[in-house]
């Protein structure tokens, strides 16, 4: 027997089988949100894995694409390595539910989410978030929950809790937030230039609507939820730190850690390892765990030297920022260019630009086709931060900044209409001590302003990190952190936006959640330091975007045709265009509500192409003139062609104002000439005359050879 929990959220129904399928995994949740439907189990090895010094989670969002009544494309037909959209949603899954696992818990675990159909009215991230607490609260795993998320949108003014797809897709805000029973454990946003203000207003209306879920998953853990397991702590012994703490007293690691300069640092820190392995080269046990040990003795000391003594690793104060630096056009030959640099941060972002047939297409859970006219790529190479290691792709990191930064940047950029390009930028970290994805939206920027992109406004990008005392008031809120007050604080608060309001949230944090003062001070802090970097650095760099595209990026002329006669430019299989394209070497893309896009590097030759176009979709009249070319001799006259597949013909007496007994006395194939239209003959054909054009006659079509 399996029991069903229900519960109305946001006017629908979500409902929760516990029992009726899974029954190995250590936790099941078989969810139903109007008719989207996620199972999410949670699962956990018996032992600890050993040698490591982390809690090993994954989280999984499988999509299959039957759930929306597709066949997956490709060649093999069969669901392949997850989506983007499958990475971020773990992502954002794992945010919010990693803390609240036990710090010295060491067992593998698994959170898996298989969605298994899909109602546009409700989406299956959110379903998946939430199948994932419920899973892990009933299960046997230690875990300090439950934790519940709520997505607020933005549609017409009004904010909407749990938006459908499409008022997700085309709202004013996409929020996600997190909570546990008292606090916000995870914010996720992207925004059209929302007020602090009214984003503060979103995040605890979520707040207060996850406080409702949780008492609903409360009631399913009293009845069916599973006692807790023992497990193996893998915490070092406080003996350890004592023995340490004698070797090197808490002043020697202060002055160890106490630079501005990673590299400084690292070599303190080494040589302070060294020492400890010598003195504890007979506790074999102790130097199985030396590095953690080291880690966190670390971190107690970089903790108490900000929250007690307000001082920073660097000596900055609490709310500096570090030495910043812009330039633009660093890089040859691209279409745009710039370096964004924040102490020992230091982001590269290229512009490339390209016709809209260049849009990503996206094979998703979604009723119909996705694409993508801005991608946004970030990568993250081994060297940026000291290290070596051979390159594998981009992982879960470095797609997650890359979304991050691209959601930021949406809001800014211009239409299709106003500018008919697909934009890629590219983000190649040259180095890193802490906030790479807010540098490289300030990169990119300046990038995309440097390639012609005619963006709104500018957008900068600030992390604020947070140290915690024993009680909720005891905490200090840093500006701009490097990766040490990363590694060893309590949040990494990313904030971006322009002048006028926010455009992207992501907030990581390592403890059960954050009170609204913190939250807000936060928020305020990001403003002022996003203020100072727009006015001081990004501005005074490139204060506007280029009015021209570079010189080696394409040129796109576009224009719009009648619908029906789009047949007549793609010609018999294709025929009329490719002749267009092979002569001009230019890129032709036709939409089906008749707009054309023209592409290339050659200004001349695009302008040709247009004509072409617009002379195969134009019904001649009397008076037109047209240049073209000798294609075909007759005994009556010639056929000249004005465009590939539209031609016209001249009878013999009309070439020549003295009488000809012979065409070819006076055309050849392959003369170029012009022609006026006469109009219609008493047949209802097209007539076209050479002797009638007068000096000074304008071609109608005046790129036209």
């Amino acid at each position: 027997m399996y029991k069903t929990f229900s519960m109305e959220l946001a006017g629908r129904t979500l409902s929760v089988d516990v029992g009726r399928v899974a029954a190995q995994a250590n936790g099941a949740a078989f969810m139903h949100y109007g008719d989207t439907t996620v199972l999410s189990t949670a699962t956990a090895s018996d032992k600890p894995r050993d040698g490591i010094d982390f809690f090993p989670l994954s989280v999984e969002f499988e999509e299959k694409m039957y759930s929306v009544g597709k066949i997956p494309g490709g060649f093999n037909k069969r669901e392949g390595k997850a989506s983007e959209n499958a990475v971020l949603t773990a992502r954002v899954i794992d945010r919010p539910m990693r803390p609240l696992f036990p710090k010295d818990y060491r067992n593998d675990v698994t959170l898996d989410n298989l969605v298994l159909s899909v109602d546009p009215q409700c989406r299956p991230e959110l379903v998946a978030m939430l199948g994932s607490s419920i899973a892990t609260c009933i299960s046997d795993i230690p875990f300090d929950g439950p934790c519940a998320m709520t997505q607020i949108g933005l549609v017409n003014g009004e904010f909407v809790v749990n938006p459908s797809q499409e008022q997700w897709k085309n709202g004013d805000l996409q929020l996600t937030v997190a909570s546990t029973s008292q606090k916000v454990i995870m914010i996720e946003a992207g925004a059209n230039e929302i007020p602090e203000a009214k984003m503060i207003e979103a995040i605890y209306m979520a707040h207060d609507i996850n406080q409702t879920i949780i008492q609903f998953i409360n009631q399913i853990v009293a009845e069916v939820g599973k006692e807790k397991h023992t497990y193996e702590s893998c915490a070092i012994p406080e003996e350890m730190f004592e023995g340490i703490r004698k070797i090197v007293p808490p002043q020697e690691m202060e002055e160890a850690v106490f630079t501005d300069v990673k590299q400084v640092r690292e070599e303190n820190i080494r040589q302070i390892t060294a020492k400890l392995e010598e003195a504890f080269a007979e506790k074999e046990d102790w130097l199985a765990v030396l590095d953690e040990a080291v880690y966190q003795y670390q971190k107690k000391t970089v903790r108490k030297m900000i929250l007690k003594d307000h001082k920073r690793p660097d000596g900055r104060a609490i709310n500096q920022i570090r030495p910043l630096a812009a330039e633009v056009d660093l890089i040859p030959r691209v279409h745009g260019s710039a370096m964004f640099t924040r102490g020992q941060t230091q982001i590269c972002t290229v512009t490339t630009l390209a016709p809209l047939s260049d849009m990503q297409r996206i094979d998703g859970l979604d009723e119909n086709e996705v694409s993508k006219r801005y991608m946004h790529h970030y990568n993250f190479p081994s060297y940026s931060v000291g290290e070596t290691k051979p390159s594998r792709g981009p992982g879960r990191r470095e797609i997650g900044h890359g979304a991050l930064a691209e959601k930021a940047l949406v809001p800014v950029l211009p239409s299709e209409e106003e500018f008919p390009y697909a934009i890629r930028t590219v983000s190649e970290t040259f180095e890193s001590n802490g906030s790479t994805s807010q540098a490289s939206i300030c990169a990119s920027t300046m990038s995309l302003m440097a390639a012609g992109v005619p963006i709104k406004k500018q957008v900068a990008g600030i992390s604020c990190g947070l140290v915690t005392g024993e009680t909720d008031d005891d905490y200090l809120v840093l500006t701009d952190i490097q990766g040490l007050e990363d590694f060893f604080g309590d949040m990494d608060f990313k904030v971006a936006g322009t002048h006028d309001g926010i455009t992207a949230i992501q907030m990581d944090i390592k403890i059960h959640g954050l009170t609204r003062p913190i939250v807000e001070e936060a928020i305020a802090r990001t403003k002022e330091a996003r203020e100072y970097i727009l006015n001081e650095i990004m501005t005074p760099c490139i204060a506007q975007p280029r009015p021209e595209v570079s010189k080696y990026a394409p040129k796109i002329i576009q224009i719009q045709i009648d619908p029906m006669k789009i047949g007549d430019v793609v010609g018999q299989r294709g025929k009329t265009i490719n002749t267009i394209i092979e002569r001009t070497g230019v890129k032709i893309d036709i939409e089906d509500d008749g707009s054309v896009s023209v592409c290339g590097t050659d200004k001349a030759m695009m302008d040709k192409a247009v004509d072409m176009i617009r002379i195969i979709t134009t019904d001649f009249t009397e008076g037109m003139v047209l240049s073209g070319e000798v294609v075909s001799i007759k005994d009556f006259g010639a056929f000249i062609e004005f465009a590939p597949g539209k031609e016209g013909m001249v009878h013999i007496s009309k070439i020549a104002k003295e009488r000809i007994n012979h065409v070819e006395d006076v055309l050849t194939l392959g003369d170029k000439v012009k022609v006026v239209c006469l109009g219609k003959d008493k047949m209802g054909r097209l007539s076209f005359s050479i002797k009638d054009v007068k000096p000074g006659m304008k071609e109608t079509f005046a790129s036209a050879e």
